[in-house]
């Protein structure tokens, strides 16, 4: 199946090129016009490559590649992810931030090299108290994570989550001091039927009707056709939906929180792919799955930062 074409994506880069410097207004039924189009040609997968240019990174975060080890590991397999994550040669100029599951921080925080930090898989609305098998902000801050995922498509699609209720998950935990890793996507009907910009929307405006600050939120492109299926993005398609979420953000909230907010790609992101996709302007990291789980792929995925530092 064909993505979008040569010239609907010359289009694209004429409209959106640059946002991260200078964030120009646009003509909004010109965009809505133009990710029409997009909605209509975008699919799965092509054998053609998208054009690409000098894509450096345009912004003043540094890159960020988060891993989340989900409902995976145990004492001894996680004792050997850690002791490869500690021995790997990994750029200086990246965060790098691993969810381990719950029960297993702590020994992870005991362990690996202070150059990585930890985040939690999720946390509670408020304040702890009497919700059995969930684990309070308060607690995530007391074991010493830096940051926590919410939003993720598998706390949305399978637990039930709605977007307000992630929104008000990540404004209490940013009021607590920690940062948020804010997932958006979409599913594959949604795509298909051309809702893609829609739902990431929807959702993105649920972080920013409740979040107090943007300071400390990276916000994670997850599309859910793509997480763990092995199916990936291409290039194209995923700077087509993080420029979306860029201008998105210039338009409803600030041109200059546009700017700093880091946006990184997450979908099945190895070792073998991560390169081509950094290469696009408008992807600033990753939030990696199970290739987070083999600590000598994952530090590919963490160097794969270089690639922003040359010309295609």
């Amino acid at each position: 199946m064909a993505v979008a074409s040569t010239s609907l994506a010359s289009q694209l880069s004429a409209q959106f090129s640059g946002l991260r410097r200078s964030c120009p207004k646009l003509d909004h039924s010109h965009s809505h016009s133009l990710f029409q189009q997009v909605h209509s040609h975008i699919r799965l997968s092509s054998s053609r490559k998208g054009s690409r240019g000098v894509v450096s990174m345009a912004g003043t975060g540094k890159f960020f590649v988060g891993g989340n080890w989900k409902c995976n590991g145990t004492k001894e397999s996680i004792t050997k992810l850690v002791s490869d994550l500690n021995s790997a040669k990994l750029e200086a100029d990246v965060d790098v931030v691993v969810a381990p599951p719950f029960i297993y921080i702590d020994q992870v925080k005991n362990t690996l090299n202070a150059r990585i930090e930890i985040s939690g898989q999720n946390s509670w609305v408020g304040k702890g108290g009497a919700f059995t098998g969930e684990i309070s902000v308060e607690q995530l801050n007391d074991i010493g994570c830096k940051w926590v995922i919410l939003g993720h498509s598998e706390r949305r699609h399978i637990i039930g989550e709605d977007d307000q209720f992630i929104g008000k998950k990540a404004a209490y935990a940013l009021s607590q001091g920690l940062g948020v890793i804010a997932c958006v996507g979409e599913k594959l009907e949604e795509r298909e039927s051309g809702k893609t910009f829609d739902v990431c929307f929807q959702q993105l405006k649920a972080f920013a009707d409740a979040v107090p600050s943007w300071e400390n939120v990276v916000i994670a492109y997850e599309p859910v056709w793509a997480i763990g299926t092995g199916k990936v993005a291409t290039p194209i398609q995923a700077q087509e939906v993080h420029v979306a979420l860029r201008d998105w953000l210039r338009k409803n909230v600030s041109a200059e929180i546009a700017s700093k907010t880091r946006i990184i790609y997450g979908g099945s992101v190895n070792g073998g792919n991560s390169a081509e996709l950094a290469k696009q302007e408008d992807i600033d990291g990753f939030l990696v799955g199970g290739a987070s789980l083999k600590g000598p792929e994952f530090a590919t995925i963490v160097n794969s930062v270089t690639s922003k530092k040359v010309a295609a």
